[in-house]
């Protein structure tokens, strides 16, 4: 266990107002064994704070990275949507920026291998940097250079001392996860050509507080930005953010590109102002916005505690569908085990036969849907609500139906 302070990440302000407390959790991705059962489960705060300084949200780092992602069980390439967003990124990025066979491409938590498979496909040199060895390896399985570290100043000056330099630098819901944020950001400077470009997704903290998606914070996600607490932190750090564009993905995520200060060939586009004029309108510059959130997240959960012990009044039968990291947040705050949930599905194989922890949900192959004909299906990640949906249409068939509980509860 790290030594938690209540210090900000970025400008080290002491950390004394309460962005949203949701009591103790244990780490949203430790799926347990049947044989952990009976174990003793860690659960640690789940406490998140705003910087009265700087406005950037944040939770105190309970467990060190090492702990959280040595052993990794999230893989990107078993969403249909995510690859296809994938594929998009890198077809506008080429069409956009000129990347060719003279390019480096490298990807700063790069998963399985998922996106720059995409660049390879077309001739372009890639490397990813990944930090959870068992995902690594399935990256390099399928061709991907890739390297399992830690990404930093350290990495990024090892890299390049080996004349390695990025002309793209890429990082997709990388930022969040980052508990020492200044070295990160040193790191990109470090790494990134004097002309480069840097891309970052990360969930937009103003789609986060609007739509009630409290189960987007848990253990792994150490902070929670608005553009402007982006701005200032990338700027800390002698780089320039020139173009932002608001994403659907994960609820409603931004996408940032930056270069160093000093490259004078990237004028701002428009929307770089829009978005903070934006932000300022809807009082993000202000610390009182921030604190509001918190009864918003006690509302919700009354609403869904209400919905479900009402179900289950009726003798309706419910089954989820997916095993997420933000389904564990939402189930264990709400405090939903089996007494309402008789199991979860999860297409991905290194999550079947598993337990979600906490609450102790066990997760089956998708076809378990098809045996017990529930009467509720519970879609945790509802940013994939679409897919999911097209996929599982067929349990309309027995009258079955969809049943969503974020930003509120929704039933199809």
């Amino acid at each position: 266990m790290v030594s938690a302070t209540k210090d900000c990440r970025f400008c080290g302000q002491t950390l004394n107002y309460t962005f949203a407390d949701l009591g103790a959790s244990p780490l949203a991705n430790s799926y347990l064994k049947e044989e952990q059962l009976l174990g003793m489960e860690p659960f640690f705060p789940l406490h998140v704070y705003v910087c009265d300084n700087c406005h950037l949200v944040q939770l105190p780092e309970f467990q060190s990275p090492e702990t959280i992602f040595d052993d990794y069980a999230y893989f990107s390439s078993y969403s249909d949507s995510w690859l296809k967003h994938a594929k998009d990124y890198t077809e506008s990025m080429i069409e956009r920026f000129g990347f060719d066979s003279e390019s480096a491409i490298v990807e700063i938590a790069s998963n399985d291998g998922y996106l720059l498979q995409y660049f390879k496909e077309k001739g372009i040199p890639v490397l990813g940097i990944e930090p959870a060895k068992n995902v690594a390896k399935a990256a390099q399985i399928k061709g991907i250079p890739t390297i399992s570290r830690y990404f930093g100043v350290e990495t990024a000056t090892l890299l390049a001392s080996e004349g390695k330099h990025a002309d793209l630098l890429i990082g997709n819901n990388v930022l969040a996860h980052v508990p020492n944020l200044n070295d990160f950001v040193k790191g990109m400077k470090i790494l990134l050509k004097p002309d480069g470009i840097i891309t970052m997704e990360f969930p937009h903290l103003m789609r986060l507080m609007d739509e009630n998606q409290f189960d987007t914070i848990y253990h792994e996600h150490f902070s929670y930005f608005s553009f402007m607490t982006v701005k200032k932190i990338f700027a800390e750090h002698g780089l320039a953010i020139f173009d932002v564009e608001e994403l659907p993905t994960h609820g409603g995520s931004l996408r940032i590109y930056a270069g160093h200060r000093s490259d004078r060939s990237k004028p701002m586009n428009r929307g770089v102002t829009d978005l903070l004029n934006k932000e300022q309108a809807a009082r993000f510059d202000t610390l009182e916005h921030y604190l509001s959130f918190n009864t918003k997240v006690k509302a919700i959960k009354q609403d869904i505690l209400t919905f479900m012990i009402q179900a289950k009044k009726e003798g309706k039968s419910i089954a989820g569908y997916g095993a997420p990291a933000k389904g564990n947040t939402l189930l264990n705050y709400c405090g939903i085990r089996t007494d309402f949930i008789d199991y979860t599905v999860d297409r991905s194989p290194h999550k079947q036969g598993l337990f979600l922890p906490g609450t102790h949900i066990p997760i089956y192959h998708p076809d378990k849907i098809n045996e017990t004909r529930p009467d509720y299906l519970m879609i945790l990640p509802w940013n994939l609500k679409d897919e999911i949906m097209a996929q599982m249409a067929h349990i309309g068939d027995w009258g079955g139906k969809f049943l969503v509980l974020i930003p509120k509860i929704g039933i199809c």
